[in-house]
C-alpha cells in the first residue's frame, strides 16, 4: 500500500512539473520569480522532448508501482496518461508539435512580462544628476 501511494505521489509531481513547463511562461506575469524555477524546468522538457530523453520520474513511478503489486507502463509518462486524453486512438501522436505549441505559449508569457518590465523602467521617475 505504501508504494503504490509513494507511485501516485511521484504522479502528481510528474503532472505539476509538466504543467509548470507548460504554463510557467504565463505564471510569470503573476509570480515575477518563478522564472528562475520555470526556465531550467522548461529547458530541460524541451530537451528531453526533442531527444525522446525519458524522464526519470517514469521509471522511479513504474518501479514504486511494481514494488506495491501494480503493473507498470513500458511508454513515458506523457504518452501513457497524456496522449490517450489529447488524440484520439488510432492517431499517430507525435510530441513536437505539442513542444513547439508549449514554446509559443511560454514565449507569449516572456514576451509580455519583458514588455511590462519595460513600460516600468521607462515611467520611473529619474532622480537628480
Amino acid at each position: 500500500m505504501l508504494y503504490r501511494v509513494l507511485a501516485d505521489g511521484v504522479l502528481v509531481v510528474h503532472l505539476a512539473f509538466i504543467l509548470l513547463v507548460i504554463a510557467g511562461g504565463l505564471l510569470a506575469l503573476r509570480w515575477r520569480r518563478l522564472p528562475w524555477l520555470h526556465l531550467p524546468a522548461l529547458t530541460w522538457g524541451m530537451l528531453a522532448t526533442f531527444n525522446h530523453w525519458r524522464c526519470p520520474l517514469t521509471p522511479l513511478e513504474n518501479h514504486l508501482r511494481l514494488l506495491g503489486g501494480q503493473a507498470g507502463y513500458d511508454d513515458g509518462f506523457i504518452a501513457h496518461y497524456l496522449l490517450p486524453i489529447i488524440y484520439p486512438p488510432g492517431l499517430q501522436p507525435q510530441l513536437e508539435p505539442l513542444a513547439l505549441l508549449v514554446l509559443g505559449l511560454n514565449g507569449i508569457g516572456y514576451g509580455v512580462l519583458l514588455w511590462q518590465r519595460q513600460k516600468r523602467r521607462r515611467q520611473r521617475p529619474r532622480g537628480p544628476r
